[in-house]
């Protein structure tokens, strides 16, 4: 009955969508699927399930001709789509550092049903529901982890100085997740805030914590995109209105069948006018990169980072029968300049002819803007690059793992001062667990290494807003966006 549903959903709705010059060829091709599954199901020699046919066979690769990003959702998914939407996520409230093979709990949020478990920052999950974790890659533990949060889950866990685990067993819960997960104050009057992805609230939420930082009173504002997949492009347009003038233009939608159409800012805003500076990277798309564009070619703010993703597809959510939806590619964003946020894709998918707009672009101030599919930066600044060491060090979780060891038997004060004592203490301990970095190696590592381990000690004695102070400390994205803000070259 589901096929059946689907099949006429697709006969009725979508055929003068795909063909509304040639209706009849539309509906040969759909018999051919009808007939193609009624063979399948009549003669092949294992049942095939129609959910598993059409959902997970004739759709997706239907729409896998298209992009990347045109999917099919079925019932579950598009239930957690909806969830997303809602900023709401199932959890158990538990901030985890993930590695090669172990899981360590950082974080508890406040009457989470971790917290309500016992579970505690420095403990480290051994088992999730009898799967251990010491076999897999960090990408299997996010697997892992997301798919325990959608019912009980029962967790093997060492505590720190104990040699046996015990087992918690916690329920998952609806959680608020901010979109704004962390905020501070760089240096006296310059403000930091990290916006993690664009959903309902976000708007207003960043407005609440500029204020909460300073208001207007603000010298400049540092706001961090890196890693912001996008999402609600309503809240983008708000997120940008808070810092463009009145009836600026902050992006204009185009396509086949999609009429032209422009988004600007409110003839009442009161937008802040502080200095500012954005930092993107290559995984800050879609929403993210309409901010950034729009804030770009106005010249309101500095761009640093590095280029960023390139997905600036306009997707309209189709609700289907049986509680299905379908994400579809409609459109294209283009920034106040004209230029595509979309890159051209490979295998013919979006070719340039479709989603490029012919320039010169200019900002306002007349400055050339490269176009060609993302967002380029004003200026290109890398991540720190890592050495041998640094890397032992942050794969294995020695650092995190020495940090709750020493907390059990030290006190610690609000700084955390790393003494050359606790480097020792280090050195010893990392040695017991066969790292022994030659004399050179300490010595050009030691200052990373003593600012690393005050992180994660803070981290675990006051929580991660707190260890992320010291983190943008080492930040070279961060320091460079902060002397851009003080006037510095």
């Amino acid at each position: 009955m589901k096929f059946l549903s689907l099949f006429a959903f697709i006969c009725v709705y979508l055929r003068p969508l795909l063909a509304a010059d040639d209706p009849a060829q539309v509906e040969q091709e759909l018999k051919k699927i009808a007939t193609v599954y009624a063979t399948v199901e009549s003669e092949s020699a294992d049942r095939v399930p129609a959910e598993a046919a059409i959902y997970q066979g004739a759709i997706p690769g239907m729409l896998r001709t298209l992009d990347p990003h045109s999917v099919f959702f079925d019932p579950d998914q598009f239930e957690q789509l909806q969830q997303m939407q809602s900023s709401e996520r199932k959890g158990f409230g538990t901030v985890v550092s993930l590695l090669p093979g172990r899981v360590i709990v950082l974080q508890t949020k406040e009457g989470s049903p971790s917290a309500k478990a016992g579970l505690a920052a420095g403990d480290e999950i051994l088992g999730i529901n009898t799967i251990p974790v010491r076999y897999l890659d960090v990408e299997q533990l996010a697997q892992l982890l997301g798919e325990a949060r959608q019912k009980e889950a029962v967790l093997d866990v060492r505590k720190p100085g104990s040699e046996r685990p015990m087992q918690i067993k916690m329920s998952p819960a609806l959680l608020d997740a901010p979109t704004v997960d962390r905020d501070t104050m760089l240096a006296p009057g310059i403000g930091h805030l990290r916006i993690t992805s664009f959903e309902q609230p976000t708007g207003e939420l960043v407005r609440q914590t500029i204020e909460k930082l300073g208001g207007k009173a603000l010298k400049g504002l540092v706001v961090d995109l890196r890693d912001n997949p996008g999402g609600a492009v309503q809240s983008a347009a708000e997120t940008a209105a808070l810092f463009l003038s009145p009836d600026q233009l902050i992006f204009t939608i185009g396509g086949r069948s999609t009429k032209s159409e422009q988004v600007s800012v409110p003839k009442d805003s009161r937008p802040y006018t502080f200095p500012m500076v954005i930092l993107i990277n290559g995984k800050s798309a879609s929403a993210s990169e309409i901010v950034t564009g729009a804030l770009q070619d106005h010249d309101r703010a500095i761009v640093l980072g590095e280029p960023s993703f390139g997905k600036g597809l306009v997707q309209q959510v189709f609700p289907l029968s049986a509680g299905s939806g379908l994400a579809l590619t409609t459109a294209f964003y283009y920034t106040p300049s004209g230029r595509s946020i979309q890159k051209p894709l490979a295998s013919g998918q979006l070719g340039a002819a479709t989603v490029m707009a012919s320039g010169p672009f200019h900002s306002d101030a007349g400055r050339p803007l490269p176009g060609g599919g993302g967002i380029q930066p004003d200026e290109i600044v890398y991540p720190a690059q890592q050495s041998r060491l640094q890397l032992v060090l942050d794969a294995s979780g020695s650092l995190t793992t020495f940090a709750g060891e020493y907390l059990r038997t030290h006190t610690v004060g609000e700084d955390a001062t790393v003494s050359s004592e606790m480097l020792d203490e280090l050195k010893v301990f990392l040695s017991e667990r066969s790292i022994q970095p030659g004399v050179a190696d300490w010595l050009t590592t030691r200052d990373w290494i003593a600012s690393r381990l005050r992180e994660e000690i803070l981290t675990l004695k006051f929580g991660v807003a707190r260890g992320d102070e010291i983190q943008l400390q080492r930040d070279p994205v961060i320091q460079t966006a902060l002397r851009k803000l003080r006037g510095a070259p």
